[in-house]
């Protein structure tokens, strides 16, 4: 039971790094020393996606489920609502190629943004 606690709550985490990496730039945008958090984890997940990188996450979801004796994703709560947006059926090389762009362009954005409040604060 533990190892099933244990694996759905890396599932959630994993989802909540995913939108951290992808708006994670906005929060910055308020709270400027998240930018040492946010930057490396934006750059890994670009990377997950262009490079088509495994993602130890994943890997650790697996053990944790076969630690638990279940062999697949199946049957709670977590598995049918979490997983499918964090693993889309359908997924390919393209277009994790497409996702990895949205997520660059989305942080370039918004650092943009925050380099051009930096030089308007440096300037006054």
């Amino acid at each position: 039971m533990l190892y099933r606690i244990a694996a759905d709550g890396l599932v959630l985490f994993h989802l909540l790094f995913i939108l951290f990496v992808l708006f994670g730039g906005l929060l910055v945008l308020k709270w400027r020393h998240l930018i040492w958090w946010h930057l490396p984890c934006a750059i890994w997940g670009v990377s997950v996606e262009v490079l088509h990188l495994p993602c130890p996450l994943t890997d650790w979801e697996n053990l944790m489920r076969h630690g638990a004796g279940q062999t697949g994703y199946g049957g709670g709560f977590i598995e049918h609502y979490v997983w499918p947006i964090i693993y889309p059926a359908g997924l390919t090389p393209a277009i994790q190629l497409g996702l990895g762009s949205v997520v660059l362009v989305i942080n370039v954005l918004v650092y943009l943004r925050l380099i051009r409040l930096w030089k308007l604060r440096r300037a006054s």
